[in-house]
């Protein structure tokens, strides 16, 4: 079917989708920089650690920043419209000795800046709390050593500096996500204690002046982790609570929570409490693996109440590291999907369907819900594309794999 004959079926239900279009090319989905190196930053040889592992040993996994660079552009070059990089502290450029990360500042990260700016991208960003010899028994911000409390603190104070000269460098609000691994692989005999330690950490960390209006701080749970399987410091309902007594951003991930919850029908309650919501976007497969997202039921839900909740009250990041596949065409298929499905649910007559509800017609609720879903999304997503410049299609796979052959297998 041609857009125009999709233009004018979708018409007939309400749904205009010229409209549609503009709306998805103002959405900027931050991508993750992790996925092209598999968490691994330039700070040491070794590899992620500490409540993070990634699984597979596929050719051509970026070593150097200018590797990276070159990926995540070539990445970006592939999905349409502008977006945003996300960067962790243990990404930093780092020249003759490496700087510890209680000692980090916007030198370390001026490259990605200037990269940024010849590029057009905004940068978000995340303080790393895990890989380091200073994760001790699984614990940082929580630990009961005053001295390594210490050192995460500092880091977290100097990760707001770094994310203020990411904001006002670019001109352009950076979110910078909080998330920590504490935790216990057996049952603790204290589950107080480590959460009244954590919460003082941060509080230190947030009485640092900083711009409010350019840094937007967010802070993310998790149900457990590896080696933190019994108990995690950070849960759901302690984020919560600390987020809305600070008065800063809680944040989803849909890999962090019990495998049969449906992370989507927690965004409408966030938002009215929050005014804001903060989005990993992920795919957890029995448990918090980070698979690359795929346009499942999950993601197709979330990205229903995105749209319907409005996509400017969102902060939307993609958080997944897949090292048994080509990285850099995880990337790109991972936000085409995100993308897909924020089409897609804007392409239905969302205030059709709740009048529905509303009246208590739930079976013409429910057809129409069904019958919805096989209109022609793909002709208006192909038109959206061919605006965007880029591949509609699976064409743009063939691109990657010239880019695997000529670059990245030659690593």
């Amino acid at each position: 079917m041609s857009y125009k004959e999709a233009q004018k079926k979708y018409a007939k239900i309400g749904v205009d989708t010229e409209k549609a279009i503009a709306a998805l090319a103002k959405i900027p989905i931050s991508m993750h920089c992790w996925q092209g190196d598999d968490v691994g930053g330039f700070e040491s040889v070794g590899g992620a650690s500490n409540g993070i592992q990634t699984t597979g040993d596929y050719p051509g996994k970026a070593t150097t920043p200018e590797q990276l660079m070159a990926d995540i552009k070539f990445a970006m070059d592939l999905i349409p419209g502008k977006h945003r990089v996300n960067l962790h502290a243990c990404y930093g450029i780092h020249t003759g000795k490496v700087v510890d990360r209680d000692k980090l500042g916007p030198e370390q990260f001026k490259p990605w800046v200037d990269w940024a700016k010849k590029n057009g991208y905004g940068l978000d960003f995340n303080p790393t709390f895990f890989s380091h010899r200073n994760v001790v028994d699984g614990l940082t911000l929580s630990s009961p050593d005053p001295k390594i409390r210490a050192f995460w603190v500092k880091h977290g104070i100097q990760c707001l500096k770094i994310a203020e000269y990411f904001a006002k460098e670019l001109k352009s609000p950076c979110a910078i996500n909080f998330w920590a691994p504490d935790g216990y692989k057996d049952e603790p005999s204290d589950r107080l204690g480590p959460r009244q330690r954590m919460a003082d950490s941060l509080d230190k960390i947030f009485k640092t002046k900083y711009d409010k209006k350019m840094v937007v701080p967010t802070f993310e749970s998790k149900l457990f982790g590896i080696g933190v399987e019994s108990y995690t410091v950070g849960s759901h309902e302690f984020v919560m609570g600390y987020a809305q007594s600070r008065k800063i951003l809680a944040l989803l991930d849909m890999g962090h929570f019990h495998i049969s919850e449906n992370v989507a029908d927690k965004i409408s309650s966030f938002l009215m409490f929050f005014g804001k919501v903060a989005f990993h976007i992920s795919r957890p497969v029995r448990w918090d693996s980070d698979h690359v997202i795929r346009q499942n039921d999950d993601l197709r839900a979330a990205a229903q109440e995105i749209v319907k909740m409005g996509p400017e009250n969102f902060i939307i990041a993609l958080d997944y590291f897949d090292a048994s596949i080509c990285r850099v065409a995880a990337w790109v298929l991972g936000m085409r999907n995100m993308q897909k499905e924020l089409l897609k649910a804007m392409l239905v007559p969302n205030a059709q369907l709740k009048a529905l509800q509303d009246a208590g017609e739930f079976t013409a609720q429910l057809v129409l819900q069904e019958e919805y879903k096989n209109y022609p999304f793909e002709a208006v997503w192909d038109e959206f594309c061919a605006r965007m410049g880029v591949p509609a299609g699976e064409e743009w796979f063939k691109t990657v794999q010239k880019y695997e052959k000529d670059v990245l297998l030659k690593r």
